[in-house]
């Protein structure tokens, strides 16, 4: 929807691509689908879900097996990010560079992004 030709809209590292189909595998689904929410301190979210039909607008990567649908609303704000999972002693989970983040919470959980014309502009030029 607001791809680039040539250029997927989101890319993961091997342990997060691995993980996604290890997932996938495990729940029996056909993606994960990436969207974005209101909320948090900073005004948005990231929100992951596995789905069985991925929506007809949503864009679809594919990499490695692991497959990731992202919420069509979401396309524009998620567009050149780059998705890892990180294990700690603490945590593990999913990670996104994201690009087009300009602020973020202390905790990290919610997001701040540029604003929808700038971002465009920076699609179309």
């Amino acid at each position: 929807m607001f791809g680039i030709p040539g250029k997927q809209a989101v890319t993961m590292t091997p342990k997060a691509s691995q993980q996604i189909r290890k997932l996938m595998e495990r729940d029996g689904v056909s993606a994960l689908r990436i969207g974005l929410k209101k909320g948090g301190c900073a005004g948005m979210e990231y929100t992951m879900d596995f789905v069985e039909t991925p929506d007809d607008n949503d864009e679809i990567v594919e990499q490695d097996g692991a497959r990731v649908a992202i919420a069509p609303m979401a396309q524009m704000f998620l567009f050149g990010t780059e998705i890892d999972y990180k294990t700690s002693l603490l945590e593990s989970g999913f990670t996104f560079q994201n690009p087009n983040v300009t602020d973020a919470c202390g905790c990290g959980e919610s997001i701040k992004f540029k604003d929808v014309a700038e971002l465009q502009a920076e699609r179309e030029g």
